[in-house]
C-alpha cells in the first residue's frame, strides 16, 4: 500500500499544509466518543424466545377461546416453523445464560420490551401464514411491542425473586448492561377485531386506571374532541391496526416520561426506542430532556427503519435530543459485502460519514447486521466471521442479534423463523460453531481495546478483499493507535502500510513477534483467509501526517450544522 492508496482526506490535508506536530505541553485529544455506553457491543435477545428458565410464569392456558401459548404459523414447509405465540422464555434463562453472554465479549444485553401486554391472540386484520409481512392476526405479544401498561411487568417475564429491578441487578453483577427496548409510538392493535377483544386498544396508568380506549374504531372515527378516553390517540392509522399515540399532546409525553422513568429507576442502563421516526423531533428533543434531567448521559438509540442517512441522521442532533440511531443506511451496505463473496470491501466506505455527515456522532451509532424485523444476514460461515470482524473493529457500537453466533435461522425473515426459540441445548453446542469462535475472538478484543471502542477511524485502503483502517484514542493517559487488517478472501492476503504509519514498536494483539517499524518504513503482514489482524501502538500519535489527518477528523467529525 503506497501514499496514493490513502483515502483523499489525508490526501487533502497534506496538500492543504494542516501539518503540525503535537508539542508536549498541550497533546490534542482524538476521540471518536466518549459516551460511556460505546464500550459495550450489544447482545440482542428476544426474550420470549431465548432460553425458558421458569415454566410456571409460561401461562399456557392463556387467553381463553383466544389462546396465546404456541401458535405454528400456518404453511410452513417441510421441516421448517416459525410461531405468533409465547413460546416460555424469561428473565430467569437469560440470568442463567449470563455467563455466555458475557464470556463472548458482549457488555450489554439489550432485551425486547418488558410492560405488559394483552392476554389474548389479535382477531382483527390480516392472518398471519408462513412468509407473510404486515399480518397480525392470530399473533400475540410474545414480542413485547404491544404495551397496554407501560407501567407494569408482564406477567410472562419475572419469577419469584426475579422481578425487573432484581433481574438488573443479578445482571450487573455479572457484568452486563441491561438495554431496555422501549415503544412511545404505539400500543396494542387496536381495531378491526370481529368482537372486541380486552386490553387491544387500551392503555391503563400506574394503577391499573384506563386512562385510552380506541373501542374497536377504526382511526377515522375517534372523536378526540368529545371522547376523553380517544385523546391519547391521533384519528388516523401509522401501522397496520395498532394505536398510533398523539406525539402533539403533552398527557402523553408526561405518561411516558413517568413510565420508563421508574424503569431507570429499576436498573435500565439505556433505552433502544422502538419507531422512532414515527413521531416528531420536537416530541423527543422533550422526552430526551426529561429524561436526562433526572439521569445525566443516559444513553439512548432509535429504530428508525430507513435506509436513507439524512431522513435517520436528525434524531442525532442535539437541537432534536440528541439520540443516536440503529445504523440501517450502513447495515444495507453491509449485507451486500458479506452476503456476496465477490464484493468490494470499497462498498462500505460512503455509509461511514466520518466526517462532516449526516449525524451528530457517527461513532455513536449502534451497528448490525440483521434483526428481529428483516430477514437474518443470509451469509455462509465464512459470510458471518468477516462480518463480526467487521463490525467490531470499525466505527459504531456492534449489535448481534441472538443466535447470530451461529448463523441460527440464516436468511429468514419474520413469518419463517427470524424469531424462532433458540434454547439451552443450541447455546450448550455453540462452542462447537466456528462462527461462535471466531465472534468471541474479535469481540473479547473490542471489549479491552479502548481503540477499538472510542477511537477515531481513518480508512487507508478498501478494495477488493481487503480493508485497511486505523483507530486511534487519545486522551489522557490513554494513547493507543490500532491497526486493523481485514481479509475476506479465501486465500490468505499480503499487507503492506506505510500510509501515515507511525514508528515503533507495534504489537500483533492475537499474538507473535513484535513489529519494529522505523521512521519512513512500513508495516508487512499476512492475514490468514476470512481473518482479521489489529496491530497496536500504545503511543502518543505523533507523525505529522497523521496528527493533521486525525485533527481533521475530530474537528469535522460530527454533522456540520449541528
Amino acid at each position: 500500500m503506497t501514499n496514493q492508496r490513502l483515502i483523499p482526506a489525508l490526501v487533502a490535508t497534506l496538500a492543504c499544509g494542516l501539518v503540525q506536530a503535537a508539542t508536549p505541553a498541550a497533546i490534542p485529544e482524538f476521540v471518536g466518543t466518549d459516551a460511556a455506553f460505546a464500550s459495550n457491543a450489544i447482545y440482542f435477545v428476544m426474550t420470549d424466545r431465548f432460553v425458558n428458565g421458569d415454566r410456571s410464569n409460561d401461562h399456557r392456558h392463556q387467553g381463553g377461546a383466544h389462546p396465546t401459548f404456541n401458535i405454528p404459523v400456518t404453511g410452513a414447509p417441510k421441516g421448517e416453523s416459525a410461531n405468533i405465540g409465547y413460546l416460555g422464555g424469561d428473565f430467569k434463562g437469560l440470568l442463567e445464560n449470563a455467563g455466555y453472554i458475557r464470556e463472548m465479549g458482549f457488555g450489554a444485553v439489550w432485551i425486547t420490551p418488558i410492560v405488559d401486554n394483552p392476554d389474548q391472540a389479535f382477531t382483527g386484520g390480516d392472518p398471519v401464514h408462513w412468509g407473510s409481512k404486515f399480518t397480525d392476526q392470530g399473533k400475540t405479544g410474545f414480542h413485547g411491542y404491544w404495551g397496554v401498561n407501560f407501567y407494569k411487568l408482564d406477567e410472562h417475564l419475572p419469577s419469584k425473586n426475579l422481578d425487573f429491578a432484581q433481574f438488573t441487578r443479578k445482571m450487573h453483577a455479572q457484568g452486563l448492561k441491561v438495554v431496555q427496548d422501549i415503544v412511545l409510538n404505539h400500543g396494542s392493535p387496536a381495531f378491526s377485531m370481529p368482537v372486541r377483544q380486552p386490553q387491544f386498544g387500551q392503555i391503563f396508568d400506574q394503577h391499573g386506571k384506563l386512562i385510552a380506549d380506541q373501542q374497536n374504531l377504526p382511526p377515522y372515527k375517534l372523536d378526540p374532541v368529545r371522547n376523553p378516553l380517544h385523546r391519547f390517540y391521533h384519528a388516523y392509522d401509522d401501522l397496520v391496526q395498532l394505536s398510533n399515540n398523539d406525539d402533539q399532546n403533552p398527557a402523553v409525553l408526561d405518561y411516558f416520561v413517568s413510565a420508563y422513568n421508574q424503569w431507570i429507576d429499576q436498573g435500565a442502563d439505556a433505552f433502544r426506542i422502538d419507531t422512532i421516526s414515527h413521531m416528531s423531533t420536537a416530541f423527543w428533543k422533550q422526552f430526551s430532556a426529561r429524561i436526562r434531567a433526572r439521569h445525566p448521559g443516559f444513553f439512548m438509540f432509535g429504530e428508525a427503519f430507513d435506509y436513507s442517512p439524512d431522513n435517520i441522521g436528525k434524531f442525532t442532533w442535539a437541537r432534536n435530543g440528541g439520540i443516536s440511531v440503529l445504523d440501517f443506511p450502513l447495515r444495507g451496505r453491509v449485507a451486500e459485502v458479506f452476503e456476496h463473496p465477490d464484493s468490494d470491501y470499497a462498498k462500505l466506505l460512503d455509509r461511514l460519514y466520518l466526517t462532516n455527515g449526516p449525524y451528530q456522532n457517527p461513532y455513536e451509532l449502534v451497528t448490525f447486521y440483521d434483526n428481529h424485523d428483516m430477514a437474518r444476514l443470509k451469509a455462509s460461515d465464512n459470510g458471518f466471521i468477516d462480518a463480526n470482524n467487521w463490525l467490531f473493529t470499525a466505527r459504531g457500537i456492534p449489535a448481534i442479534y441472538y443466535g447470530s453466533e451461529i448463523g441460527f435461522e440464516r436468511g429468514k425473515a419474520e413469518h419463517e423463523g427470524n424469531r424462532n426459540y433458540f434454547g439451552q441445548q443450541r447455546i450448550d453446542d455453540a462452542p462447537k460453531s466456528l462462527i461462535y469462535r471466531q465472534l468471541k475472538r474479535i469481540a473479547r478484543l473490542r471489549e479491552v481495546t479502548p481503540a477499538l471502542q472510542r477511537g477515531l477511524m481513518l480508512p487507508i485502503r478498501f478494495a477488493g478483499n481487503q480493508a485497511a483502517f486505523y483507530r486511534v484514542y487519545q486522551k489522557g493517559n490513554t494513547h493507543q493507535i490500532a491497526l486493523v487488517l481485514l481479509n475476506k478472501g479465501d486465500q490468505a492476503a499480503d499487507f503492506t502500510v506505510s500510509d501515515a504509519l507511525q514508528a515503533g514498536h507495534w504489537k500483533p494483539a492475537f499474538g507473535g513477534e513484535n513489529i519494529t517499524v522505523t521512521h519512513g518504513g512500513s508495516l508487512h503482514a499476512t492475514v490468514t483467509a476470512h481473518g482479521v489482524q489489529v496491530y497496536l501502538l500504545d503511543a502518543q500519535a505523533t507523525r505529522p501526517d497523521l496528527v493533521a489527518a486525525l485533527t481533521r477528523s475530530m474537528q469535522e467529525r460530527g454533522h456540520p450544522i449541528d
